[in-house]
């Protein structure tokens, strides 16, 4: 939530949850009468932040003893929750707070992985930040499945339908280093798509222009489904963006599609992560806090849970309790230029801070 604007209704209060929007920066509360007088004084007359501030402070948008009932009454429902082993809202938002991830530093990875940028995506796509992800376990139950739907997700609501970026997940195990991020002609380019034989760029979109077409007569529908209505992205383009491995091979081709050659399965263990934006460096970052922290959650779920791990040893060894702590680790990734000059390296000191307050990152 970055604005919001509930301005000359009939609120009362404030929700305390409020202060928990790290990103909301405009929010208008003019014209309610609040029962907290001193809240009241400051929604006419102060920045949001200070607002937010007096909130995550104690303040419950009620008179002074409203909020001093409601704080006792709130001791109570903790003590209650944990005499009950309950899992109500106030315990999921602790246990995400408990969520840990190591960020291992470039100096201290003897074979950090490097991403090399053509000068050809700048006028193409030219923002990416890439970082490794060791220690994902997708084995348990429908965990694939769900870390499937999370990015799709993350691409409908952070990324707006693509549109000022996209998310691509790979099997570290499977790509070949170093990596080239560059840009091919749309009869040139070639990629395996995920479920598809390979295929150059231009005929693909061909392709999935025909696929979105019979499916909209199918239905009979305005609109189309999946990888179809992100066509248009593309639209214009002379040279499309491509990742390219060691061995040649385009492995990631944004805003469409990953390649077969480095899919994600249940065995995965780790990953290599990248997002790309053709509207800046900040919007990258932003996307692939957001995706640490969903993995970080799946991940202790599927560890709670112990989602189908039957008699899978390896899988029961991983879901004991004494593994639940155990912090993913994030390995930092440079991007140069062709001429090794560093232009990003994720996760710096000031990335990840948008999910502070529901990750714990050990630097």
């Amino acid at each position: 939530l970055q604005s919001l604007d509930v301005a000359n209704n009939q609120l009362r209060e404030l929700p305390a949850a409020l202060a928990d929007c790290p990103r909301l920066k405009e929010a208008n509360f003019r014209g309610n009468q609040l029962r907290d007088k001193r809240l009241e004084k400051m929604v006419n007359g102060c920045q949001t932040k200070a607002i937010l501030e007096y909130l995550r402070a104690g303040g419950r948008g009620k008179g002074k003893a409203e909020s001093g009932r409601e704080d006792v009454r709130k001791k109570k429902r903790e003590k209650q929750q944990k005499k009950d082993g309950g899992d109500g809202e106030q315990d999921e938002v602790e246990e995400a707070s408990k969520l840990l991830v190591k960020v291992l530093h470039v100096s201290e990875n003897p074979a950090p992985l490097v991403v090399k940028v053509s000068p050809g995506v700048k006028d193409v796509r030219a923002f990416i930040v890439c970082c490794v992800l060791k220690g994902v376990n997708l084995k348990p139950g429908n965990a694939l499945k769900r870390f499937l739907t999370m990015q799709t997700k993350l691409h409908e609501d952070i990324c707006e339908k693509r549109t000022v970026a996209t998310i691509a997940t790979h099997d570290l195990q499977l790509v070949k280093a170093p990596l080239t991020y560059d840009v091919q002609p749309p009869d040139e380019l070639k990629i395996t798509p995920l479920g598809r034989k390979e295929i150059k760029a231009k005929d693909l979109l061909r392709q999935l222009q025909l696929e979105a077409e019979e499916q909209r007569k199918q239905k009979k529908r305005q609109n189309v489904s999946g990888l179809h209505k992100y066509l248009q992205l593309l639209d214009g383009k002379d040279n499309y963006p491509c990742l390219v491995d060691a061995e040649g091979a385009v492995i990631s081709f944004p805003p469409i599609t990953n390649s077969e050659k480095t899919k994600i399965r249940k065995e995965t263990r780790d990953l290599f992560l990248e997002v790309t934006s053709d509207t800046s460096l900040q919007i990258c970052k932003d996307v692939m806090d957001t995706l640490i922290l969903k993995i970080a959650e799946l991940n202790r779920s599927a560890l709670e849970n112990k989602e189908g791990s039957g008699s899978d040893m390896e899988s029961d060894a991983l879901c004991g309790p004494g593994n639940l702590n155990l912090p993913l680790v994030v390995e930092q990734v440079r991007v140069v230029d062709t001429d090794g000059n560093l232009k990003v390296l994720y996760p710096s000191k000031t990335d990840l801070a948008t999910v502070a307050s529901l990750l714990t990152v050990i630097r």
